[in-house]
């Protein structure tokens, strides 16, 4: 294992945990404060501008596993790297942009990354990110550590609110395109465009054979079988994902309901939704659109490459 430290500074340190928390060969991610002239400073302090300090994370990572160039790729695909006074909503200079270095290497692959992005005329304002070397990082107080946790409510509110999302896929637009070809309309509403498909008229809602469901999109498993029940909702229903880590779970203010959006971790498909009426102990319900699935019998698994799950039907 190669571990080594990153720092970056990307204006307020909630929504810049969970990129690279979310990644592999990330170890650790902790809020705080850095750049500055005082010593252990507290939130209050940072934020009046008067201690010189970023908000910052540091993240300790495998570069073996992850790279530091793909935490610049990372890193800069979260800010807007044109504002000198702040990022979107937030103002003042502790919400500056960097990047602080910790080796020489680092500090080549930053300069060499940024020279890149101006290069490549994404935006049309100059590149005002600065790279700086490291100096003492302080963690913040526990409460802001994993803030997008512990207040996924209020966080999903902050983070819709500040216009960062909005920046972000505007500049950094995922080509989907090509899935425009392989997907039918309904599994490109579904999966792409969040969409709902009606219940009772779908493929999945009252299907009973044994094998897993992946992903429509990425192939990856998804559910199976054997956690699938009879919700009467009309839409398949699972108790619980084959990994809990092949799915992650976002806030969803949409509709004026506030509801927890089911994704697949690596096609980064929309799913449907998890509620809290499902039967015990867990009491969880998986209600996911047939559309972003693809079923697979229990007799092809090893034929279509999922040959490792066949130990879950061995009775």
């Amino acid at each position: 294992m190669s571990m080594e430290l990153a720092t970056f500074a990307g204006g307020c340190f909630w929504c810049m945990v969970s990129p690279f928390e979310e990644q592999p060969g990330i170890i650790k991610v902790v809020s705080g404060y850095t750049g500055g002239r005082t010593e252990n400073p507290t939130y209050k302090e940072v934020c009046s501008d008067t201690t010189g300090h970023y908000e910052a994370v540091q993240i300790t990572f495998d570069n073996s596993v992850f790279s530091y160039q793909r935490l610049l790729d990372t890193f800069w695909q979260q800010i807007d790297p044109t504002d000198p006074e702040g990022q979107f909503h937030d103002r003042g200079t502790s919400y500056r942009t960097a990047i602080f270095y910790h080796t020489e290497e680092q500090k080549k692959l930053a300069v060499a990354s940024k020279k890149a992005l101006e290069e490549s005329e994404r935006f049309d304002k100059p590149i005002v990110t600065e790279i700086l070397p490291a100096s003492t990082f302080y963690p913040a107080e526990e409460y802001h550590q994993d803030y997008h946790k512990k207040n996924a409510f209020r966080y999903a509110l902050y983070r819709q609110g500040s216009g960062r999302d909005a920046f972000i896929k505007n500049h950094w637009p995922m080509d989907r395109s090509h899935l425009r070809d392989h997907l039918t309309e309904m599994q490109y509403y579904v999966t792409q465009e969040n969409g709902t498909e009606p219940p009772f008229r779908n493929e999945y809602w009252d299907h009973k054979e044994e094998g897993i469901y992946v992903d429509i999109v990425s192939g990856e498993p998804l559910f199976s079988s054997l956690d699938k029940f009879d919700s009467h909702c009309g839409w398949p229903s699972f108790t619980k994902p084959i990994f809990s880590a092949s799915v992650k779970e976002n806030v969803d203010l949409t509709h004026n309901m506030v509801r927890t959006e089911v994704r697949s971790k690596e096609g980064d498909s929309h799913l449907g939704h998890v509620f809290n009426d499902g039967p015990k102990p867990a009491g969880l319900r998986y209600c996911i659109n047939s559309a972003a699935l693809r079923f697979i019998h229990k007799e092809d698994l090893e034929a279509e490459g999922y040959g490792d799950f066949k130990r879950l039907f061995k009775r």
